[in-house]
């Protein structure tokens, strides 16, 4: 359960952790080699490549209303391809910039979504060794395709960061007055996505009234819950919310949750799972917020040190 991160002088505040990268840190330019696949319900995903000739690739999933462009997801890639590792970056429905064709979208628990994409990568490349990274959304829905599906035998590791792996929790926390900025911007986001499938398809969703929603409960019990088979949104909670799935996962896994992350309360550190389970090392770092880990050495943050290290290492 040891950690070595040391946050930067007065950049330890979890709040501070969680904007500060997103406001503020550069990275070099990354270009992209863009795919489009066919999902088998006639929708489509936008996959974004970043291949150096290797046989080990990386697919990186990431977070709530975020894609292949946020600045996390890039420095990772570019982390991984100096480590020695082909990447793949993949951008759920409905979030490469364009609606996708049919009324379901993406959510916590559409693991046939990553199957596909880790399918369409080991068939269609000559790759050894496939290695899985998620963020926050992204490291839930890696959790639970571990543990509750049937995985590729080339997927080896993972790593995920910030994971919500408790949802009920999560979204209670989040309806705190100290995470209200967060939990608007993600509602106006999400409001974004409502609007534009309500422009290919007008008589499938309704947004009146939207404005009166104020937190994820009320959001996943009118959209998400409906839309994707669920009874409401703690039907789609308890389903959907990794920590069950833990103890299931056969390959090794790093999980990294910061103590100070203003979006996990205690429910989401798996400790009792990871002490259970000789694939998990679960590492609880006192800061790091969300999806942050700032760290100012050689252009690399702590967290893709920590996966470099993490995927690189000879069991």
């Amino acid at each position: 359960m040891k950690t070595q991160y040391t946050p930067p002088f007065l950049l330890g505040n979890g709040h501070i952790q969680t904007i500060y990268p997103v406001l503020f840190r550069k990275i070099p330019p990354l270009t992209y080699t863009r795919e489009r696949i066919t999902t088998p319900d006639n929708d489509f995903l936008d996959l974004d490549w970043s291949p150096i000739g290797r046989r080990k690739l990386a697919i990186i999933s990431h977070g709530l209303e975020g894609n292949t462009t946020r600045t996390y997801v890039k420095a990772m890639v570019q982390a991984l391809n100096a480590g020695g590792w082909d990447c793949l970056a993949w951008n759920y429905r409905s979030c490469s910039g364009e609606p996708n064709r049919q009324l379901r979208s993406y959510h916590n628990g559409a693991t046939d979504d990553l199957a596909l994409v880790i399918d369409h990568a080991t068939r269609t490349n000559e790759y050894e060794e496939v290695a899985l990274v998620g963020f926050s959304l992204g490291g839930n829905l890696t959790l639970v395709h571990l543990g509750r599906d049937q995985v590729d035998p080339l997927v080896k590791k993972a790593v995920v960061f910030s994971v919500p792996c408790d949802l009920a929790a999560s979204a209670t926390v989040l309806t705190k007055p100290s995470n209200r900025l967060y939990m608007k911007r993600f509602l106006v986001m999400l409001h974004q996505k409502i609007r534009a499938k309500m422009a290919i398809m007008p008589h499938a969703l309704d947004d009146s009234g939207y404005e009166r929603i104020t937190n994820f409960k009320e959001f996943d019990d009118r959209y998400t819950a409906p839309i994707h088979g669920f009874k409401n949104a703690q039907d789609y909670w308890e389903k959907c919310s990794s920590r069950q799935f833990i103890p299931n996962v056969k390959i090794q896994c790093l999980i990294i949750n910061a103590q100070n992350d203003p979006f996990l309360p205690p429910e989401c550190f798996p400790v009792a799972e990871a002490n259970h389970n000789p694939n998990i090392t679960l590492k609880m770092p006192k800061s790091g917020g969300h999806v942050g880990f700032i760290a100012f050495n050689q252009g690399q943050y702590w967290s893709e040190q920590e996966t470099l290290r993490f995927l690189n290492r000879q069991i």
